[in-house]
């Protein structure tokens, strides 16, 4: 597997953000995008995305063979809230590893959860999706969405070697639609996908990002 650069990274912090303003959609607005019905979130924060991502997705779903689509699952998620599941995960693996120090603790959270200052999910440029058939039924990825490294053994990776070919056959299908539509892929998480955030900036060799946090307010 070849070297993946964490969340946590330095380098990805270090990527400067020049924020273009682009607005925030809500992807069930447009319809052509099916939603997860089984999120729930009172303000409809986790359906929105910025405007540009939203236009990658809606490529991408083109890309896709017939009879199959995109199933979006989260979007944007509030600084607030990405502090919270950075914070209770790492106490998670802390409590876990009590020998770790706090920067090995931070290292290995962000495997599953970005750091909040610099959460793609935050800047409205990430989403969690996967594949959907004609009735509407998930495909086999390997794993459930939101798997972390430690209760899938790593198979949420996006290039982990013990799933089955089906699922290994599915998670390339994706990965070929998204990366055609410009969008790059958190190798922990073969659910995650964004543009225009510091890891795309920095996936890419692009100078700087075009989203950085934000707050609905």
């Amino acid at each position: 597997m070849a070297e993946i650069i964490l969340m946590s990274d330095p380098k990805v912090a270090a990527v400067p953000v020049r924020e273009c303003g682009e607005r925030l959609v809500d992807v069930r607005r447009d319809g052509r995008l099916p939603v997860d019905a089984r999120k729930v979130d009172g303000g409809g924060a986790f359906a929105r995305l910025r405007e540009g991502v939203f236009e990658r997705l809606l490529k991408a779903q083109e890309l896709l063979p017939e009879g199959l689509r995109l199933l979006f699952v989260e979007g944007y998620r509030p600084p607030s809230l990405q502090r919270r599941y950075f914070e209770e995960y790492g106490a998670e693996l802390s409590a876990a590893h009590p020998d770790w120090s706090a920067e090995l603790v931070r290292s290995a959270a962000s495997r599953y959860v970005s750091p909040p200052e610099i959460a793609p999910h935050s800047a409205g440029a990430a989403v969690d999706l996967t594949l959907i058939d004609a009735d509407g039924q998930e495909l086999d990825m390997g794993t459930a969405m939101n798997a972390n490294p430690e209760d899938s053994a790593g198979a949420c990776y996006t290039a982990a070697d013990n799933i089955s070919d089906t699922a290994r056959a599915h998670r390339d299908v994706l990965g070929s639609a998204l990366t055609a539509a410009g969008l790059v892929n958190y190798p922990t998480e073969w659910w995650h996908w964004s543009y225009g955030d510091r890891y795309w900036a920095l996936t890419t060799g692009a100078p700087a990002a075009l989203y950085g946090p934000r707050d609905l307010g």
